[in-house]
């Protein structure tokens, strides 16, 4: 049995732990309920009410999505009716199809029809992407993946042959703009998805200047679960007379219970190591600080039998897809993960997110356990507190 300290103490972490403690841990805490949400809007539509096309029809159907979600049901007549729109919705709403099912359905019917889709993450844009290709399945839709970690020659060449839709991340998207490949001006659908997170990382002068190439004559999708001054500024500058639709009624989903983990004077991966082993834990997200950190812990895992990868900024993009398609798969039991998967990621059927290193803010703990308990289902976050 591995005993830890010589091996498993936690160097470089010291410096950092002053930045934690101004999040009260008693918000770690708290019961699932079922309850119905505040303001929760009656569902008006069946998928066969939207005006779209039947191909488009039977592919959700063969996605078995039986009824819109609320986001859906709100935000899909509206974009239909070309309307620019600020979605404000918690995560794993049905945000992504929301959009996607009338954007496939204009360019269905309108070939000239051209869509950027820009992300904060490679993850979330290559989800996207598998996304679109289930919806506009049969309908001879072109997709181009623009996104950093991967070849831009490929991309480039890409982009020369007629496609309707581009997603991507906003650093890459600057790059191919810059060098002439990407014509940003052409493209007549904008969505900005996740800007708050795009903003949180880094990107406002990228997402500056992607908006100060686009077309004056575009309907313009911009999703946000919070609207801070900068996200503020970004609509200002990026919508015309929008459609605001919320449905964000908590910080948290009410199916998520939420406990702390005391770990002060104990061993932290054989307390993670304990958990891991009771049957319940069939489907575990870890979240760590730090690159480092979540390899170490990934590697003892390994030798502990457990079966797990990593994803963080030190793996490739071919390694980091192929860790997510195996977690999603259930290939792997354990997926441990640095922020950078804290936002954007669907994976079906979580049960366990584990906060192994708690989060640098409250808004990056709500992201982080909203992984699971999605889709209604219940979920459980587990928050280690010294």
């Amino acid at each position: 049995m591995y005993r830890g300290r010589n091996n498993g103490q936690r160097p470089r972490f010291g410096s950092l732990r002053g930045r934690f403690k101004s999040i009260d841990v008693s918000r770690f805490v708290n019961k699932a309920v079922v309850q119905t949400p505040i303001q929760e809007e009656p569902i008006k539509h069946a998928f066969a009410d939207f005006l779209i096309s039947d191909q488009l029809k039977t592919n959700i159907a063969d996605k078995g999505y039986l009824k819109p979600t609320p986001i859906q049901d709100r935000i899909i007549p509206l974009i239909l009716e070309r309307r620019d729109i600020v979605g404000i919705a918690n995560t794993g709403t049905g945000k992504t199809g929301a959009f996607l099912i009338p954007l496939i359905n204009k360019a269905f019917f309108n070939r000239s029809e051209r869509t950027l889709i820009v992300t904060p993450t490679r993850e979330l844009a290559v989800q996207i992407e598998e996304e679109l290709r289930e919806f506009a399945k049969g309908m001879a839709m072109y997709c181009v993946l623009c996104i950093g970690g991967m070849d831009t020659f490929g991309q480039s060449s890409r982009l020369q042959k007629p496609h309707n839709f581009v997603v991507g991340t906003p650093g890459r998207i600057k790059d191919l703009e810059k060098q002439g490949k990407l014509r940003l001006h052409l493209y007549n659908n904008i969505v900005l998805d996740e800007v708050d997170r795009m903003l949180d990382i880094g990107f406002m002068q990228d997402v500056k200047f992607i908006i100060s190439r686009l077309s004056e004559n575009r309907q313009s999708l911009f999703f946000s679960a919070t609207i801070p001054p900068q996200a503020a500024e970004v609509m200002k500058a990026f919508l015309k007379n929008p459609a605001v639709v919320s449905v964000k009624s908590q910080e948290t989903a009410s199916g998520i219970e939420q406990e702390i983990i005391k770990v002060a004077g104990r061993n932290k991966i054989d307390i993670l190591h304990d958990l891991l082993v009771k049957d319940e834990f069939g489907k575990v997200l870890v979240f760590g600080r730090t690159k480092w950190g979540m390899e170490k812990l990934y590697k003892e895992l390994l030798r502990r039998g457990f079966k797990a990868a990593a994803i963080h900024g030190n793996k490739n993009q071919n390694q980091r897809l192929r860790a997510i398609k195996q977690f999603q798969s259930n290939e792997i039991q354990v997926l441990l993960a640095t922020d950078i998967a804290s936002r954007g990621l669907d994976i079906e059927d979580v049960t366990h997110v584990i906060n192994y290193d708690q989060p640098a803010s409250y808004d990056d703990y709500i992201h982080r356990i909203g992984r699971t308990g999605r889709a209604g289902k219940k979920g459980i976050a587990l928050t280690f507190v010294d």
